[in-house]
């Protein structure tokens, strides 16, 4: 007799070790601390498929550990329980990590689409939906992330995705107001090209989503790196007093110089700390401007300010999302992100709007064209609009 508890399946990249799959899957094998206590999901992890699997492995010790865990040969199996109806209440897909090919433009092609494309087909075939969480952006290309959110929109099914930078904790755990005029906003962090910028991205999109007028879309995005880098930082392209309240968030920032001095470096110290620093900036239909600045060396955290409209001081908060070894072994940012896959798969409805990751994944894509060309790339296809959930996401405890 089939238990009354959600049961749900995850299709993976790879299952190993301080991977995605493993901080998520073993959350909702094992529990995890929340709110003060070892909380258990009231659902059952019950079905893998594993793309990839080498010496790290982990998804057959977890099937041996787990009664109720079977591992599929593939998708189609997993979501069926091997037979010919979906029988599962909710999808994992978490495409990250793993031996796949890059691209001519440097972007590993994680096999995200693919894996949706074969959960989709399911649904399909069997006339039924389940929600769906997707792990980190949607897809290296445009055409394909666009097809995902238009497919999810045809068929009905709850979706979200994205990485955990929106929903863990904040230093200090603030949020930004509800419909604020927002003049200009920023985020520095320390980050990898592919991949890794979407993080960043992320930061920015979940505060400034919030402001007067819900989301409206990007107009244009623009790459800075090398001497283009310097050259918009000495010309005022961004605002320094935002730079500085970014910095003066870090927990992580590497000081100048030694010994007990003053630990805010000069910007002759920064070219010599990070002498690799790059930025996407990037305009709102709305007119509001934003910068990402990725500056590995110099910081290890993502700090983001922003000017408010009519407010004379900044808003600036730190993202917390601790680097290695912290950001490995422990890994607790996770917990929240699972907390909201939980409300999304017992609910049925998600608890932010996947239109962010929608938006979030064009930036990215956007700024590999903008990287490849040397210029300004026009984004009519990122009018997005959409308005944020009014309550706070993020992990206030």
């Amino acid at each position: 007799m089939r238990s009354t508890r959600p049961r749900i399946a995850a299709i993976l990249s790879i299952y190993h070790k301080y991977a995605h799959a493993q901080h998520i899957c073993d959350r909702f094998l094992d529990g995890y601390g929340w709110n003060g206590h070892h909380h258990r999901p009231e659902m059952d992890l019950v079905s893998l498929y594993v793309d990839q699997v080498d010496e790290r492995d982990l998804s057959r010790e977890r099937a041996e550990r787990f009664p109720q865990l079977r591992i599929y040969p593939t998708v189609a199996d997993a979501l069926t329980l091997g037979g010919s109806d979906l029988d599962v209440d909710g999808v994992l897909l978490i495409a990250e990590h793993g031996d796949y090919p890059h691209n001519e433009r440097g972007q590993k092609l994680y096999p995200r689409y693919e894996f949706f494309q074969q959960i989709t087909s399911v649904f399909r075939t069997t006339g039924k939906s389940v929600p769906v969480f997707n792990d980190k952006h949607l897809s290296w290309d445009w055409g394909r992330a666009r097809e995902m959110y238009d497919t999810s929109k045809e068929l009905g099914f709850a979706f979200m995705a994205g990485s955990s930078l929106p929903v863990t904790r904040r230093i200090p755990s603030v949020d930004l107001p509800l419909g604020a005029g927002v003049e200009e906003a920023m985020c520095v962090a320390s980050v990898g090209d592919d991949g890794g910028d979407i993080h960043a991205l992320e930061t920015i999109q979940a505060m400034v989503e919030r402001r007067r007028g819900g989301e409206t879309g990007v107009r244009w995005l623009q790459d800075y790196r090398g001497d283009a880098f310097w050259e918009a930082h000495a010309g005022g392209l961004w605002s320094a007093d935002l730079l500085t309240a970014c910095l003066c968030r870090s927990h992580q920032l590497t000081p100048g110089r030694p010994g007990f001095n003053h630990l805010y470096p000069s910007i002759d110290e920064m070219k010599t700390l990070a002498q690799h620093p790059w930025a996407y900036q990037y305009e709102h239909l709305d007119g509001l401007r934003c910068t990402m600045i990725i500056w590995n060396g110099l910081v290890g955290d993502f700090c983001f300010a922003a000017r408010l409209g009519g407010q004379r001081a900044l808003f600036s908060t730190q993202v917390y999302l601790p680097m290695p070894p912290a950001h490995t072994t422990l890994a607790s940012f996770f917990s929240p992100q699972v907390h909201h896959i939980e409300r999304m798969f017992a609910s049925g409805r998600p608890t932010y709007p996947v239109e962010r990751a929608l938006l979030t994944t064009g930036l990215a894509i956007a700024g590999v064209d903008s990287r490849q060309c040397g210029e300004r790339v026009e984004t009519p296809h990122l009018n997005i609009a959409y308005q944020p959930n009014p309550e706070s996401t993020f992990w206030r405890t």
